[in-house]
């Protein structure tokens, strides 16, 4: 591998040059970056699509009240996102599950 190729890691919060200019030197292709900043909290949201309005649907499961919906999955987001903020400034949410994971079943 090329020096001029080779990865590089953050440190902190200093960015290497390709990251700041937002491109790989191996990869014309730009590439955006995202660190978690300190204080964020990160909870699974599932996500459907109602087949008759085609808007996007999406909750926090477990945590009741933090639903909402959008037009485009970057709207949800945006939506949930402002959700979530409002019910965190009520307290710490109180889970009525926890949230493991999703499978695929196979039916004959």
């Amino acid at each position: 591998m090329s020096s001029r190729c080779r990865r590089s890691y953050n440190v902190g919060n200093m960015l290497s040059a390709s990251q700041w200019l937002g491109r790989n030197p191996c990869n014309p292709v730009p590439m955006r970056y995202y660190t978690k900043a300190p204080g964020m909290r990160e909870f699974s949201v599932v996500v459907e699509r109602d087949p008759t309005t085609g808007l996007y649907v999406g909750y926090v499961p477990g945590w009741a009240g933090a639903h909402s919906q959008g037009t485009s999955p970057m709207e949800l987001a945006a939506n949930l996102r402002e959700v979530v903020m409002m019910l965190l400034e009520d307290g710490e949410p109180k889970f009525e599950s926890e949230f493991i994971g999703v499978q695929t079943l196979r039916v004959a």
